[in-house]
């Protein structure tokens, strides 16, 4: 069993979120956990109640993702947790307790992968970003920011009924995941692209890297569409393009605080409001149901107190 004394900061826990590996462990439906009764909650945010960290002292209002907590050791979905003060970032100014849990992981990998593309020099003026399983909490928070951000931005999804939320978000044109199934016909073809946020995978990763303008540049989030995936090497060696990985788990703490800051800054948080609904820790089955069922859009906000 995992121990929750280890660590060297106790949290004040306020909020967390459901994500969707919260609901594998909370059903039990994938060998995540070795050992039960577990606390799962992949990340969670609050106020510092006692700390032996050099960075942290009481009172201090505080973020955490990855680092295993939730599988590897206790985790969010409770009132207190306590974790190494490595794996607390600092909460921004600007976002409240909530506002970063209604963030979570999926905004922060979100973030992560914008910078990602940034790095790689896309910027709006290099045209069209393709963001994959827009409707999911990744491909949601990556729309808002990269439209403020002054990108047009294009959203794939298989669930129409959330067109209208997409367009909101500044999706001004929406495709149908199908166009992006099963392999093409041809090894490369037209480009349309520049960038892409694919939350997906599978083989929508490989149809959109052969979408893709030269130079252009995709962030691979997730797997939801599989793990593995059938392509070529052409789109990399004649159109130039870039397959970058995105790790938010095990990222560097400086990189997360710029995610964070980012965030904070670049995400508008009105829609993040409207994305938002919130629950409570009895709800926690009800909802893992939901989730591993893919009928859960948006954000959940989980709260602790």
């Amino acid at each position: 069993m995992s121990d929750f004394r280890a660590g060297d900061v106790t949290v004040d826990v306020r909020y967390s979120t459901l994500n969707y590996k919260d609901a594998l462990i909370i059903r039990n439906a994938a060998p995540l956990v070795r050992a039960y009764p577990h606390v799962p909650g992949i990340d969670f945010a609050g106020t510092v109640r006692e700390s032996r960290h050099p960075g942290f002292i009481p009172g201090d209002p505080v973020v955490l993702t990855g680092w295993g907590v939730g599988e590897r050791h206790w985790g969010g979905h409770a009132g207190r947790a306590r974790v190494s003060g490595d794996w607390l970032v600092p909460l921004p100014t600007g976002l409240t307790p909530g506002r970063a849990m209604a963030i979570g992981t999926a905004g922060l990998s979100a973030m992560l992968a914008i910078l990602a593309l940034e790095d790689h020099g896309l910027r709006p003026e290099s045209g069209e970003v393709l963001v994959t399983g827009g409707a999911g909490g990744v491909g949601s928070i990556a729309i808002a920011v990269l439209t403020k951000l002054g990108y047009r931005v294009a959203a794939s999804t298989g669930r129409p009924e959330h067109h209208e939320t997409l367009r909101s978000l500044g999706a001004t044109t929406l495709i149908d995941r199908a166009a992006f199934s099963g392999q093409s016909a041809r090894p490369l073809e037209a480009g349309r692209f520049a960038g892409c946020v694919d939350a997906v995978g599978g083989q929508t990763l490989a149809r959109v890297l052969g979408q893709l303008t030269y130079g252009g540049v995709l962030a691979a989030v997730g797997n939801a569409a599989g793990s593995t995936f059938e392509g070529n090497v052409l789109p990399f060696l004649l159109r130039g393009v870039n397959l970058l990985g995105i790790n938010s788990g095990q990222c560097p703490r400086a990189r997360r605080q710029l995610a964070w800051q980012r965030l904070a800054r670049d995400l508008p948080l009105d829609q993040l409001d409207r994305l938002t609904r919130e629950a409570g820790l009895d709800e926690l089955p009800g909802l893992a149901d939901q989730i591993l069922n893919g009928q859960i859009a948006g954000r959940l906000l989980i709260a602790t107190h």
